[in-house]
């Protein structure tokens, strides 16, 4: 019953956070088969990504800066960041800004969402554990999405220089801001919530204002808006 109520502690927080993600479309829902498809593609991530970091460890050595900023933040940034612009990108169903923030939320989750079972696994964790992680490991894999997501829609609709390097930005701004954080959690042994609280809460505040921006470019507000005078 204790490992039953662990494992539902280590999955719930990103089923919903996803949930809260996709509600917060204001104006075209995604059809929930591809959200839950890509959400399928960060759990499948994983086991590369660990395969990944595992050999660079190797190579690199036990290194605390390096583990934070090349091995934790850089691989997964960039491997969901891959993912996300490879078959993502140019799917037709990308057709707002705010979907990238939806996708990238969702590949970042199915990734977290694993992580979090298999730290329920190996360290035994309680469910007071697991609702710590919730707070800090699962969120900041989201709002690192957002970040992706928000820059990644907006190359997607603009044309121009501009487009490459919004492309760049929704890499390097998740990259930097991940890295931070892995940083913060593997060196402040003693003194890491002091800076974490903050961190995160700033996240969250620039998550929720990058989301209305998204949707307030979405080309079906005018729609919607047509809809309602009808109506």
């Amino acid at each position: 019953m204790l490992l039953f109520s662990v494992l539902a502690a280590a999955v719930a927080p990103g089923l919903a956070l996803l949930t809260y993600f996709y509600l917060k479309d204001r104006y075209d829902y995604e059809p929930l088969h591809m959200v839950l498809r890509v959400f399928l593609m960060g759990i499948l991530m994983v086991l590369p990504v660990m395969i990944i970091q595992r050999g660079m460890m190797m190579w690199l050595g036990d290194n605390p800066y390096l583990e934070a900023i090349m091995i934790s933040g850089g691989v997964e940034e960039f491997v969901k960041w891959f993912v996300l612009y490879h078959i993502i990108y140019n799917h037709t169903e990308f057709d707002e800004p705010y979907d990238g923030i939806l996708y990238a939320v969702a590949v970042s989750l199915g990734f977290a969402t694993v992580e979090n079972v298999l730290y329920a696994f190996a360290g035994n964790a309680s469910v007071s554990a697991m609702f710590l992680r919730a707070l800090l490991p699962v969120s900041g894999h989201a709002m690192f999405a957002v970040i992706m997501g928000y820059y990644m829609g907006k190359a997607k609709f603009i044309g121009g220089k501009k487009k490459r390097w919004y492309l760049v930005l929704s890499l390097v701004l998740p990259f930097f801001w991940h890295a931070l954080y892995d940083v913060i959690m593997n060196t402040m042994v003693n003194h890491w919530l002091w800076f974490i609280a903050p961190l995160m809460a700033g996240l969250w505040y620039g998550a929720m204002g990058k989301i209305t921006r998204a949707n307030n470019r979405s080309p079906f507000r005018f729609v919607k808006r047509e809809e309602e005078v009808k109506l």
